[in-house]
C-alpha cells in the first residue's frame, strides 16, 4: 500500500500514506477500508514498541471500533496511534487519520492482545 512508519516510541506510533487514485472509492475519496487499515495498524504499533535490544513484540487485534468523520481531497494521509492502557496480555489504544494535517477523516478505539513471536 505504501504505508511508512514515520515515528515510533513508547505508547505512540505515526504512519504516512501518500494519496493516490488506487486508494479511492467510486466518489474519488479515500476508501473506508484504507482508513480502517491505517487506524488498525497505527493503534497496534503504538502498543508494541520495544527499545533496541529488547525482545520484539507482536499483537493481534481483538476489536476495533471506527468512526468516519470527514472526507476531502488532499495529498497525504497521516495516522497517529496512542496507547490508553496496558496490561500483561492486552492493551487498549486509540488512533486517528488526518488528511494533510488539517482534516480529521476517521478515529478508532481498539483492544489488542500481545502475541508470542516464534522464530
Amino acid at each position: 500500500m505504501g504505508i511508512t512508519l514515520s515515528d515510533w516510541s513508547e505508547g505512540y506510533a505515526q504512519m504516512h500514506l501518500p494519496m493516490g487514485t488506487n486508494l479511492g472509492n467510486r466518489t474519488g475519496r479515500v476508501q473506508g477500508g484504507v482508513l480502517c487499515t491505517l487506524l488498525d495498524s497505527v493503534a497496534g504499533y503504538s502498543g508494541i514498541y520495544s527499545a533496541p535490544g529488547d525482545p520484539e513484540l507482536k499483537a493481534l487485534t481483538l476489536s476495533l471500533t471506527t468512526n468516519f468523520i470527514g472526507a476531502g481531497d488532499g495529498e497525504m494521509l497521516k495516522a497517529r496511534g496512542f496507547v490508553e492502557k496496558k496490561g500483561r496480555n492486552i492493551f487498549f489504544a486509540r488512533s486517528e487519520v488526518w488528511l494533510d494535517d488539517d482534516l480529521l477523516l476517521a478515529t478508532a478505539v481498539g483492544t489488542f492482545k500481545y502475541s508470542l513471536v516464534k522464530k
